[in-house]
């Protein structure tokens, strides 16, 4: 499984990304982001989930995952973020900052 994950907006404007494949990291790590793509039933999103609402402080998230000849992308809005993808963007961010996803 290869994710890029892309992070823009927010108060400061400061973009935030990074692009893994998931192959490359620990058992343990593997297993994180793995459960997290399948809890958030990342490959039924739709393709946008943006916020009608102001929000010009606010994060887009822009995630791409290639699996098993799979391929999908999905942009959403912080507002509009759902449940179940909240804990796999958590994890890209720490990743994208720190190198780890905890």
């Amino acid at each position: 499984m290869r994710i890029e994950f892309e992070r823009t907006g927010g108060f400061a404007g400061m973009g935030l990304s990074t692009s893994v494949d998931v192959a490359d990291l620990s058992p343990r790590d593997q297993e994180t982001l793995e459960s997290a793509v399948e809890s958030a039933n990342f490959f039924q999103l739709p393709r946008q989930m943006i916020s009608a609402g102001p929000g010009a402080d606010r994060f887009q998230y822009h995630l791409v995952i290639e699996q098993e000849g799979n391929r999908h992308e999905v942009e959403v809005g912080e507002a509009v973020i759902p449940d179940s993808l909240r804990p796999l963007i958590e994890h890209l961010s720490m990743f994208a900052r720190t190198g780890r996803l905890r």
